[in-house]
């Protein structure tokens, strides 16, 4: 098997006075793997991934990055009105040197970037004049002009409507297996977890998680107590065929069917 882009050993990290977030997690990512971490608010999805980043010390363990990693946040307000190409630009950052403007190659790399997801029409528009869709295409176009080959996406479909969800899932799914890139993203729904990633790691209580393929770790079973909700895997009848899905039972609904 060939050397993983990213490998945790034996990670555990806690806030002072607070319980281990996570204890021991060990995991690789191979080029191509798509990985999904699941769980609730105040679990450490998030600081798990700014540990993976190096935005926060490790306490114990080891991570180890073979490639550069691309980061695109939940959130991004930049402090002026740039355009869409000036933020996609950022991403060549480490690449140009103190004092320099981009080249010309910078400027070639960011309107690749922009053009291979369909948003090279929108570099002169204003980022903040963007849709939420549109904006966390051109932040995956940003952390594509890095250069980097494993990309960390915190919960990246937060704030979209369905048809920009499965915008940025699809382009997920394209970057793994069409780029062979290691792509780690975090989400609270299942179902995008099950739609687009090989494995799943789900953080709960007191440090605990599980790890492993999405076909057994993404069951009724793991998922119920982990979001304190019961959540069923059903087969939906779609263009001839069976198609699993994930599907949380709300209380409203639960009430209303006389449970």
């Amino acid at each position: 098997m060939a050397e993983p882009l990213l490998q945790v050993t034996n990670l555990s990290f806690g806030w002072p006075g607070q319980p281990k977030l996570f204890q021991q997690l060990d995991l690789q990512l191979q080029r191509g793997e798509v990985l999904a971490v699941l769980g609730p608010n105040g679990r450490g999805k998030s600081t798990l991934m700014q540990l993976l980043l190096g935005a926060l010390p490790v306490q114990q363990g080891q991570v180890i990055c073979q490639r550069g990693l691309g980061f695109v946040p939940q959130y991004f307000t930049p402090p002026f009105a740039y355009q869409v190409r000036d933020i996609v630009l950022m991403g060549r950052a480490r690449h140009v040197g103190l004092f320099r403007s981009p080249s010309a190659k910078d400027h070639q790399l960011a309107r690749q970037a922009l053009h291979s997801l369909g948003m090279l029409a929108l570099a002169e528009r204003e980022f903040g004049s963007l849709s939420g869709g549109q904006r966390q295409l051109v932040l995956i176009a940003r952390a594509l002009a890095m250069d980097c080959e494993v990309l960390i996406l915190d919960e990246p479909t937060s704030a979209l409507d369905l048809h920009h969800q499965d915008k940025v899932l699809t382009m997920i799914d394209q970057l793994a297996h069409e780029r062979q890139m290691a792509v780690i993203f975090s989400t609270h729904q299942p179902n995008h977890a099950h739609a687009v990633a090989d494995r799943a790691l789900l953080l709960g209580a007191a440090g605990q998680h599980l790890l492993g393929d999405c076909q057994q770790v993404l069951t009724a079973e793991n998922l119920s107590p982990l979001f304190h909700l019961p959540i069923e895997r059903v087969c939906v009848a779609y263009a001839g065929s069976q198609m699993p899905a994930l599907v949380p039972l709300y209380y409203s609904q639960r009430r209303r069917s006389g449970e």
